[in-house]
């Protein structure tokens, strides 16, 4: 049930303080909807090439904040920096996050 209620009102991650300690946001939907609009200074990694770049990722020693369309696939994202010990945060849809920040 907690889960749930995390879903519906959010983490709480003060994604402005992440910002602010040089958290990188990595946009992990396809390239065609990375064009069609995107946070400033994101960088797109799609999700599908993201495996391949978490070397690269965990020797810069930043946290990462993922975003996509909806929060599902930055979800999915977060999980596999985590597992290669990244200290990675959900940001959501790009959209929302950009109020947040």
């Amino acid at each position: 049930m907690f889960d749930f209620i995390k879903r519906i009102f959010g983490s709480g991650t003060d994604f402005k303080a992440l910002r602010a300690k040089g958290a990188v946001i990595i946009d992990v939907r396809t390239p065609g909807e990375f064009m069609a609009g995107h946070l400033e200074d994101s960088v797109n990694i799609p999700l599908d090439s993201l495996k391949s770049q978490l070397p690269v990722l965990k020797k810069k020693s930043q946290p990462i904040i993922t975003v996509c369309r909806s929060g599902a696939r930055s979800g999915v994202a977060v999980t596999q920096l985590k597992q290669a010990g990244i200290e990675a945060y959900n940001g959501g849809a790009w959209i929302s996050l950009k109020q947040k920040i």
